[in-house]
């Protein structure tokens, strides 16, 4: 039989193309969680119209909104990058979803960046959606520092889901679920979104990323600032460091 006869030639796909195909059956299975997206975004809405609209807390700044804003942005980010992809994935993993994907030309860390690619997509979305929120009920944002402010979410969104990826990999689901819900509540009451955030010093931005995340989006959003480098110093060895570890000890099963 002549070359070419078979159109196309068999083989693997490229890894692009296997990446690619999985981000899309990522989106789309949290697409089918309509009710997982709605709760993830319900208590940032909650904050944002409670804690921006009434005074319910002391806020270091006249302008409520602009303080509370980019801080429910912040926990937008970590309540999808971490929360919900540490309880999905360990779910995923408990019923044999990850066994059979490792059976397929998907590599690991294929996986964990067709994860990580589909998180962010999702909170472009729920950003945009929280942002729209707030503009409707009398936020303004200042400045022109828009890149910086998107530059320390994507850290902080990889940061956080490295860590997901890592827990929901060794330990049991329920494990991971108690876990992931006790990080993001005590993230949640320290981490400065309806309140300033407790004066740890420069390793405090190192301890508490959320806090970090925060700071960093009021420094470009309401004060019209750079990000200090502490910050982006502190996201960056989050991101670099749980990612890394997600992917040397990341299990199929």
């Amino acid at each position: 039989m002549s070359a070419g006869t078979f159109t196309p030639a068999p083989g693997r796909a490229p890894m692009r193309t296997i990446i690619g195909k999985q981000i899309r059956m990522e989106l789309l299975l949290t697409a089918r969680r309509g009710e997982a997206v709605v709760l993830a975004m319900g208590v940032p809405l909650l904050v944002l119209l409670g804690a921006g609209l009434f005074e319910v807390t002391n806020l270091p700044t006249d302008d409520r909104l602009g303080f509370v804003v980019p801080g429910v942005l912040a926990l937008t980010v970590m309540s999808t990058a971490f929360t919900g992809q540490a309880i999905t994935t360990g779910y995923e993993r408990s019923y044999g979803v990850l066994k059979r994907l490792g059976a397929s030309p998907l590599t690991r860390p294929g996986l964990l960046l067709a994860k990580t690619a589909a998180v962010l997509v999702q909170i472009v979305l729920q950003v945009l959606v929280l942002a729209a929120v707030g503009l409707a009920v009398g936020w303004r944002p200042h400045g022109d520092q828009l890149l910086p402010a998107v530059g320390v979410t994507v850290l902080a969104a990889a940061g956080y889901s490295g860590l997901a990826l890592l827990l929901a990999s060794v330990l049991k689901p329920e494990t991971t679920t108690g876990a992931a819900t006790l990080i993001y509540v005590l993230m949640l009451s320290v981490g400065g979104i309806m309140f300033a955030a407790p004066d740890l010093g420069t390793a405090g931005w190192f301890l508490l990323p959320l806090a970090a995340h925060a700071e960093a989006l009021r420094a470009t959003l309401l004060y019209d600032s750079s990000v200090p480098v502490t910050i982006w110093l502190s996201l960056g060895l989050w991101a670099v460091v749980w990612l890394t570890a997600a992917a040397r000890n990341f299990r199929w099963e």
